[in-house]
């Protein structure tokens, strides 16, 4: 992933001001270590800081089309480049970047071309020949992106909100599937499939059908010129990419430069559930597997980072990211730039534990409608800001569009959790994997049951959270919570504890508003928790706190972890290493 940044319409086009741009553009530099750009056409400025992935000698940003009149940045991934290409024989192509497409698809199609686009991407094009510009962010928001106003007419763009928050009246998030055109300075909806209505579909489920959709989606993210991954933690999600990886890759152009061998990556507390399934899957495979150990206390230590990159005081969010922002730093310390990872899955067929209570298939359907339409504020940012934190980026192909849409097309009956007919949640997904005669994964590990990511890492890092807010953050001060923070009330400690560290960080009331609310459990949404009348007593975001689903559910009176865990004080954990235990095969990397 890279970073853009673009400043359109100000008043002040002074070297001043292009100074200002540029230190700013350098926040976003962790996103793209590799360059960094700027074009400057009047008082408009278009910056760019590069994660060099296709065409690493030749491919920095901004780009152009041959008169440079149309100037681009873009952060993201075109996977039918090559195609558009061959679709545009009067164009001359300056680089081999995927991205340099978008300035010649515009010129002949105008804004219209984003829907030939197939890939993820967030971007700012300037048409010179009138001084206007449009952005554009991709389908589901797997890339992140920010939109802000200034007080002298200018409009921000930024990946990230670190880009604009202090220069910027008011900012908020660019909507997914959007696009934002200065002609009309309004957002409109680019991307518009059937299952956005959230009306009911009919289409019988076909397991092949599913499978090849979802092994075309894997393929197609195999398009690299630098060395890549998969993040395996032994879930159905990672082990069904990392499966799919394997079985393709000698064919793809990336074997023939790295080699055949598929590196693994898993992230755990010793002895977590993530680590042993993780390992196993990747001796089934035969993956070149590494396995990252870390402490509550390493985790503890990481949280401000983590809250500065994730840009979010949301507790599921934190919890999730930190492992894999710890994660991320080892795999590129090995030289790795790209891994493939397993999000979006749980929201398309229903995987969260609390799927189970769904009344029936149109709620259960309505459901996955909305938790896709979150994504952005969630998984998809956790995936890209934890990983980017350190200049690697994430690719998911269970949200590609065209697998989402076959799908989200499914009869939502047969995605229906139903015990008594042996199927538990994500049925049809791993129905469309469950391969008799050339197994994709053992079966156990098929059907193992959903864990989510905080909690697979180890249990005992949820409960060290809890125990290091209860010392931080006071009964007293929970009374004033709603005083101090009147917009999404914290109503945890830990919730507390995290919105005092994004507060620091971006004290804007505009920053705070990008940060979804409301309640939750096991990673509902707020008007799933009707489907139980325990659950509004039990709200908690992990997937423990689906009571009567889950096998290691929350008691209702949990017992309280004593603060030595969190706090690093007493033998119990004084003795731990605060760094990051590594146990890892040697990495070689041809060239």
């Amino acid at each position: 992933m890279c970073g853009i940044l673009a400043v359109l319409g100000c008043a002040d086009d002074s070297q001043a001001k292009r100074v200002r741009v540029l230190e700013l553009s350098r926040r976003l530099k962790h996103r793209g270590p590799d360059w960094s750009g700027l074009h400057q056409f009047g008082d408009c400025f278009l910056s760019h800081q590069r994660l060099a992935i296709i065409d690493p000698a030749s491919g920095d940003q901004p780009l152009y089309n041959e008169d440079k009149s149309i100037i681009v940045t873009v952060n993201g991934e075109i996977y039918n480049h090559e195609e558009l290409r061959e679709k545009l024989p009067k164009h001359k192509f300056r680089t081999g970047s995927d991205c340099e497409v978008l300035a010649h698809l515009y010129e002949e199609h105008g804004e219209g071309f984003i829907d030939l686009l197939d890939g993820i991407f967030s971007f700012v094009l300037l048409d010179t020949r009138d001084n206007s510009f449009i952005a554009a962010r991709d389908a589901i928001g797997v890339t992140p992106l920010y939109i802000g106003w200034g007080l002298d007419g200018s409009v921000w763009i930024s990946s990230e909100m670190k880009g604009i928050n202090d220069d910027c009246e008011h900012f908020e998030i660019f909507p997914p599937g959007h696009l934002f055109s200065s002609k009309e300075a309004a957002f409109k909806r680019w991307y518009n499939p059937p299952w956005y209505t959230e009306s009911i579909p009919s289409t019988p489920f076909d397991p092949l059908t599913l499978r090849k959709a979802f092994e075309k989606a894997v393929i197609k993210r195999l398009m690299t010129d630098v060395p890549f991954g998969v993040l395996l933690s032994g879930g159905l999600d990672s082990s069904l990419v990392a499966a799919v990886t394997i079985r393709h890759l000698a064919e793809t152009k990336a074997a023939k430069q790295w080699g055949p061998k598929l590196h693994s990556f898993c992230v755990g507390l010793e002895g977590s559930p993530d680590l042993k399934a993780g390992k196993e899957v990747a001796d089934y495979l035969g993956t070149v597997h590494h396995e990252f150990h870390f402490t509550v206390q390493d985790g503890i230590d990481a949280i401000e980072d983590v809250i500065y990159h994730t840009e979010t005081y949301d507790v599921t969010t934190i919890r999730a990211s930190t492992p894999m922002f710890l994660m991320s730093r080892k795999i590129k310390a090995l030289g790795v730039k790209m891994v493939i990872s397993g999000e979006g899955s749980d929201e398309i067929f229903g995987g969260y534990l609390y799927f189970h209570k769904a009344p029936n298939k149109e709620e259960f359907h309505r459901e996955t409608c909305r938790k896709i339409k979150a994504l952005h504020q969630y998984d998809c940012l956790r995936a890209n800001k934890a990983t980017s934190a350190w200049g690697l980026e994430a690719r998911v192909p269970f949200l590609d569009k065209e697998f989402i849409n076959v799908a989200m097309s499914i009869d939502p009956e047969s995605k229906m959790i139903q015990r008594d007919l042996g199927r538990i949640e994500k049925w049809v997904l791993r129905k469309a994997f469950d391969d008799e005669e050339n197994p994709y994964l053992p079966k156990h590990i098929l059907y193992r049951q959903k864990e989510q990511f905080s909690d697979g890492v180890g249990y005992s890092w949820i409960d060290g959270l809890k125990a290091h807010a209860e010392v931080h953050v006071t009964d007293r001060m929970m009374l004033n919570a709603k005083k101090i923070y009147p917009h999404n009330t914290p109503t945890t400690k830990e919730a507390y504890y995290y919105r005092m560290i994004f507060e620091r960080f971006f004290p804007q009331n505009s920053a705070k508003l990008t940060v979804p609310g409301g309640p939750s459990v096991a990673c509902s949404t707020a008007k799933a928790i009707e489907w139980d009348a325990q659950w509004s007593g039990n709200l908690d975001p992990s997937g423990r706190a689906a009571l009567g689903v889950h096998e290691s559910a929350y008691d209702h009176h949990p017992q309280k972890i004593p603060a030595s865990i969190s706090t690093g004080n007493g033998s119990a954990t004084s003795k731990k290493q605060r760094i990051i235990e590594v146990a890892t095969p040697s990495v070689t990397i041809k060239s």
